[in-house]
């Protein structure tokens, strides 16, 4: 097939999104598909043999790191001459909205995917005014979309009841060679103990933010003074979070990518997801794939990934005595310990790229059928411009 997929971030940029984007286009290239990516300014010219059209954009002001795309003629022109079988765009906002309607000018197959819970972010951002009416601005941008998809069947209910329609779930993946158990390191464990490897170390992995209710940690570090954390990680929130923990037992390592990444899920002695408002959380995924136990907050899709008592613990997120019960009862079990990880990394083994990628083709396909009665002229412009 020929795709071309929209996104609001991109390579070189560190995030979830970008994480499940080099890998899937990677698949899809690997598998013989021709993918041509649509990205703003800032992203890479190349990735795993797909073109990147890099279209002007400006900064997000109350989100550093993201940038908004403005309307271009060169994202129709662009997507004419490519002639694609069908169009994906991803967590579509600015630049995935105008590859919609160009698709739908062109009379192309359509798909969205829904990954980021806008709505529960807002508040954060002091952008509360803006909730009542970001529900009816999500569905009119998807239902331009022949095939929608999500992370989590928490997150296709959620889409569902606000007339989000045609709703599937594209999960994602997780490299099961990279984050191992193997990757674990004393040198790693040196620095998210702060050189205090011997007792127990606590590990945070994503966007360091207002959304991922990482202010939960006072209340872990306050009751159970032997613990240490490890925010990996940056974003709007990390000025405030160094305040706030001020000379406490937390490191701040920023951003780490691949074997670093692998050897610090493998290093901790548990993984702890306090957020409210995740799609699906893939460092969940890649924690459980590490061996490493994961405890986290009972809400949005991380529910998807851990199942209570077997490949994890869960918590009421609004119930911090509940959070230190789960980490106190896996840090003094070491048995049910051993035994969250071992069935955690047998969960994670089920997600593999390659299955997931081979899942979202055939969502493509269904697109496919679905938009074709109105994909003439896209199938018109791939021979007028050859």
């Amino acid at each position: 097939m020929r795709i071309a997929i929209f996104t609001e971030v991109f390579l070189p940029k560190i995030d979830g999104i970008t994480n499940r984007l080099r890998h899937t286009v990677a698949r899809l290239v690997a598998q013989g598909h021709e993918v041509l990516v649509f990205a703003p300014d800032t992203a890479v010219a190349e990735h795993a043999g797909a073109r990147v059209v890099r279209i002007p954009s400006a900064p997000f002001k109350p989100y550093p790191g993201v940038r908004i795309a403005a309307p271009d003629p060169r994202i129709a022109w662009e997507l004419a001459r490519f002639g694609p079988d069908v169009v994906h765009a991803v967590g579509p906002a600015i630049l995935g909205l105008w590859g919609l309607v160009a698709a739908a000018a062109l009379r192309l197959p359509r798909v969205a995917s829904y990954h980021t819970d806008f709505p529960r972010y807002l508040p954060g951002y002091g952008l509360d005014w803006v909730e009542a009416g970001i529900w009816p601005l999500i569905r009119n941008v998807h239902n331009l979309a022949h095939v929608n998809l999500c992370p989590s069947r928490f997150t296709r209910s959620e889409l569902s009841a606000h007339g989000v329609h045609d709703v599937g779930i594209w999960r994602g993946g997780v490299d099961t060679d990279l984050f191992h158990p193997s990757r674990r390191s004393l040198d790693m464990r040196m620095r998210l103990s702060g050189g205090r490897p011997d007792g127990p170390v606590l590990l945070s992995v994503g966007r360091l933010s207002p959304e991922k209710n990482l202010s939960l940690f006072t209340s872990v570090l306050d009751a159970l003074p032997d613990v240490r954390v490890a925010l990996v990680g940056d974003g709007p929130a990390r000025r405030d979070l160094e305040r706030e923990f001020g000379a406490r037992r937390v490191a701040f390592l920023g951003f780490l990518q691949g074997e670093e990444l692998a050897e610090a899920f493998a290093s901790a002695d548990a993984f702890v997801m306090p957020s409210r408002t995740e799609t699906l959380g893939f460092v969940v995924l890649e924690a459980m794939a590490a061996g490493c136990p994961v405890v986290a907050a009972n809400a949005g899709g991380v529910p998807d990934l851990v199942r209570h008592g077997e490949t994890g613990l869960l918590f009421d997120p609004d119930r911090p005595q509940e959070a230190i019960d789960a980490i106190s009862r896996l840090l003094e079990r070491r048995g049910e310990r051993t035994y969250l990880a071992d069935l955690g990394r047998k969960a994670a083994r089920e997600s593999s790229w390659e299955a997931e990628t081979r899942g979202l083709v055939q969502n493509y396909r269904k697109a496919v059928v679905l938009g074709s009665q109105r994909g003439i002229a896209g199938r018109m412009a791939r021979v007028v411009w050859g």
